[in-house]
């Protein structure tokens, strides 16, 4: 079960990392590497994507970080 807690921490570690660098301060960001803003609709629909997407993964990377140092 330590494992799968582990294995959880290091994806969500990177793909928080990833989002993270993604979301654009007040320009493109990383995100216009490649055309990958072009993916959405508007700026607004990428943003609010990535925000909700980067909250999704932060929560789940707290709660098995808590687990893991409760537990383990």
């Amino acid at each position: 079960m330590k494992v799968v807690f582990l294995l959880i921490e290091l994806v969500t570690g990177i793909g928080l990392v990833v989002s993270i660098l993604l979301l654009s301060a007040k320009g493109e960001g990383l995100g216009g590497i490649g055309g990958q803003a072009s993916l959405f609709n508007t700026h607004r629909d990428m943003e609010s994507g990535l925000r909700r997407v980067t909250l999704i993964l932060a929560i789940i990377f707290m709660v098995s970080a808590g687990i893991l140092g409760v537990f383990y």
